[in-house]
């Protein structure tokens, strides 16, 4: 027995379904990045005592986390542009 649906839903057996993006592997080293980051921050206090090294720790980490996430960007759209 089909129960009364709308007729402007479509109808798919296999359900909804979205292509991959060559992005996803960066999205995940991001949210790594950030996870890091947090940890990093709530454990800055009991690495060091002296403020300047506690700002160049996370200022250093976080440049070095963005410039990763800049390369893997460049690095993903070049060879997607070359496969084209």
């Amino acid at each position: 027995m089909k129960e009364n649906q709308p007729t402007n839903i479509p109808q798919n057996a296999r359900g909804f379904t979205v292509a991959a993006s060559p992005l996803n592997n960066v999205k995940l080293e991001l949210a790594i990045i950030c996870c890091v980051g947090v940890l990093l921050f709530l454990l800055q206090g009991r690495i060091t005592d002296n403020s300047l090294l506690q700002f160049m720790l996370l200022a250093g980490y976080g440049c070095v986390g963005m410039l990763w996430i800049f390369y893997r960007v460049r690095r993903i759209l070049r060879q997607a542009s070359v496969n084209k």
